[in-house]
C-alpha cells in the first residue's frame, strides 16, 4: 500500500521571506549611512591638519568654495557676506556653533571675513574644518 501526503508544502514562501529580509537589511543600511553625509552637493576640498576637534553638537556649517569668485553657502543656500549677518543672528538665538568648511584654494581674506562676521554677530564658538592627514 502506497501512502500519499495530504498536506502539500509550498517552498516559494522561503524564497520570498529571504528576499524581504535582504530588502529590509538594505534599506536599514542605506538609512544609517545617509546620516554621515554632512552637506550634499557642495564639494569642498579642505586642507589637511593633524589637529581635529571631536564631534560638535548643535552646529551649523558654512561652506566656502574656492575659485576666482568664492561662493558662501549657509543652510544649503548661497548667500553673500551681507546676507550672512541676519542668518547668523538666528543661529545665535538657537545657541549654535559655527563650523567653516573652506576650500583650500579659497582666499584667506574671505575666510577671515566669514569668521569675523560670525564673531561680530555674537557666535561664541567658531571652528575651521580640516581633513586629517593621510
Amino acid at each position: 500500500m502506497k501512502l500519499s501526503r495530504t498536506v502539500t508544502f509550498n517552498f516559494g514562501w522561503l524564497v520570498l521571506i529571504a528576499l524581504v529580509d535582504v530588502a529590509f537589511l538594505l534599506v536599514f543600511f542605506l538609512l544609517l549611512s545617509s546620516n554621515f553625509i554632512l552637506q550634499q552637493g557642495i564639494s569642498v576640498s579642505m586642507p589637511f591638519s593633524r589637529f581635529t576637534l571631536g564631534p560638535q553638537t548643535n552646529q551649523q556649517i558654512i561652506s566656502i568654495t574656492g575659485g576666482a569668485v568664492p561662493a558662501i553657502y549657509f543652510r544649503e543656500q548661497r548667500v553673500t557676506i551681507e546676507q550672512l549677518g541676519p542668518l547668523l543672528d538666528a543661529a545665535k538665538h538657537e545657541n549654535q556653533s559655527i563650523i567653516i568648511k573652506a576650500d583650500r584654494t579659497t582666499p584667506y581674506e574671505t575666510v577671515a571675513e566669514v569668521t569675523n562676521a560670525a564673531l561680530e554677530h555674537g557666535i561664541t564658538s567658531v571652528a575651521l574644518a580640516a581633513n586629517p592627514p593621510r
